[in-house]
């Protein structure tokens, strides 16, 4: 049977200066990942090295950074980026199979390669690349360049991609702004932070979220537990949460389908502060007054996105609650050396069942479920619930309100004291009593402890997942303060037959750093 292979995707560009060059790169770099591997060819002087400088050091947010040319070593790598980079000069390469020497094949999976005078060895060269080739135009200028890029088999999409934003910034009236790279999260968005004058914004791609293979009822995790496949529910949640007065960034431009934004740039700005980073009480207060007010009306299931086009907020139902939860049994046990037999599944399940049975029954609300330190910013100009800076709702869903309480009150980023989760939670429940007198409080309080703990559960499953997965085991330290978190919230005295089966069953993570660098969800 014949390989049906995509056909390649082809991108031009007139590069008038080494900005036009750097900006190019920028938005490549953007969209490129690691295993991705990027061919640089032309002539001696034609700006292979410039380019690969340019990529690596929008990577690494340091546009002084001394990124010299490998043509004396050959191989220079840059491990440290958020990224990674091989960065390989092949003109003196006197046989293709130094490759194999230089550590280049195969290619590496884990690294993004880039590599100049790729024709030295073209027939190793890997099948799915991108080739960027350098052009000097001289009869139009000394620095006139024109870049021809190809992606060839998986690459393709990429390079269409990259043909897509570059029309996309264009129309924008941002294609020649400044970039600036944005640290990303553990989704396949990237963000980028563009210059235009004294004005800043932030660009956002954010491409649709492939589905992964089924895991239960022959549905994948993603549908499983309601997450944004697309942008459309960041254009929803934003101007739904704008109208009501709260500090969402407002949308300035937007192409829904291929999944690009430009956004407000709220800044910078954290809620936390110090090394390692501690919360600041009282924005810390801030942030529980603005759900406290997010929560005190009824708010609309379905939110209008453009004209004919709205979407419908999906409901943190009770399969939604258990696919999370059910993460710590299929990845933190066995990775912490447990097995596990259909039995302990089911017992696990219904327990959660039972759990889960207080909050589910809690009248709806908005829950941005990621409602903690780095998705926060602090705007202290702005009056009263304005002041809490929102960056992160586009999974946001139909439940109980107590959710993003937890979230925040255990912060899984940053350690929170038990007296501040105590008077955060205490905080939220006075507000919500001085709205609503009939405001159950007691329930709140049951589903706030059914809710940390679920969250906890299944945050410590993600680590697992990034662990046995992904390679990824430096996130393992993370979770002592997670199951600590856990600990306080299976205290509570509705969560007893819950409490005694994670005695029985689920071994405390070892010790250590403290200090979390993910996007859980």
């Amino acid at each position: 049977m014949a390989d049906i292979r995509p056909a390649p995707a082809l991108y031009t560009a007139s590069l008038d200066s080494e900005a036009d060059t750097a900006r190019l790169m920028a938005d490549l770099a953007l969209l490129v990942s690691a295993g991705d591997v990027v061919t640089l060819s032309g002539e001696l002087g034609a700006g292979k090295t410039a380019a690969a400088r340019a990529l690596i050091r929008h990577l690494s947010g340091d546009d002084a950074m001394d990124v010299p040319s490998p043509t004396f070593t050959l191989v220079q790598s840059y491990e440290a980026l958020p990224l990674p980079v091989i960065h390989a000069d092949l003109y003196r390469v006197g046989h293709a199979d130094e490759l194999e020497e230089l550590g280049l094949v195969p290619w590496p999976e884990d690294m993004l390669c880039l590599v100049e005078w790729p024709e030295r060895a073209a027939a190793l060269m890997p099948q799915d690349r991108i080739d960027v080739l350098l052009l000097h135009r001289a009869a139009l200028g000394p620095t006139q360049r024109e870049a021809i890029i190809t992606g060839h088999g998986s690459a393709a999409a990429c390079v269409a991609r990259l043909a897509r934003l570059r029309t996309f910034l264009a129309e924008s009236g941002l294609i020649a702004a400044g970039r600036a790279r944005m640290a990303g999260d553990a989704s396949t968005r990237s963000y980028a932070r563009l210059a235009d004058g004294a004005r800043t914004v932030v660009l956002m791609n954010a491409p649709r979220r492939p589905d992964g293979p089924p895991v239960r009822d022959g549905r994948p995790y993603s549908r499983l537990a309601h997450l944004a496949e697309d942008v459309t529910p960041f254009v929803a949640m934003a101007k739904a949460l704008r109208e009501r007065g709260f500090s969402a960034p407002a949308i300035l431009h937007a192409d829904l389908d291929p999944g690009f934004l430009i956004i407000e740039d709220l800044g910078g700005v954290a809620v936390v502060e110090g090394t390692p980073p501690a919360p600041i009480a009282a924005r810390y207060e801030a942030a529980i007054d603005m759900l406290a007010a997010l929560h005190r009306d009824p708010v609309p299931g379905t939110l209008a996105v453009a004209p004919h086009l709205d979407h419908v907020l999906p409901t943190y139902d009770l399969a939604a609650f258990q696919i999370e939860a059910g993460l710590l049994v299929d990845w933190y046990l066995p990775d912490r050396g447990r097995a596990v037999t259909g039995a302990l599944r089911a017992e696990f399940d219904a327990l959660w069942r039972d759990a889960l049975e207080v909050p589910l029954a809690a009248p709806p609300t908005w829950v941005l479920r990621d409602f903690h330190s780095p998705n926060l910013i602090w705007l202290g100009e702005r009056p009263d619930t304005a002041r809490v800076g929102l960056i992160d709702f586009q999974d946001a869903v139909m439940g109980p309100a107590a959710y993003d309480v937890a979230s925040l009150a255990q912060d899984a980023r940053v350690d929170v004291g038990e007296a501040l989760e105590i008077a955060l939670v205490t905080r939220y429940v006075k507000a919500r009593r001085a709205d609503d007198a009939a405001f159950d409080a007691a329930g709140f309080a049951v589903g706030y402890a059914a809710l940390a703990a679920q969250r906890a559960t299944k945050i410590l499953g993600i680590f697992a997942r990034l662990n046995r997965r992904d390679g990824k085991p430096a996130y393992l330290r993370h979770q002592p303060r997670v199951w600590n978190y856990l600990m306080r919230a299976l205290a509570h005295p509705a969560l007893g037959a819950l409490r005694q089966w994670y005695a029985s069953h689920v071994p405390e993570p070892p010790a250590g750093n403290r200090e979390i660098h993910s996007n859980l969800r």
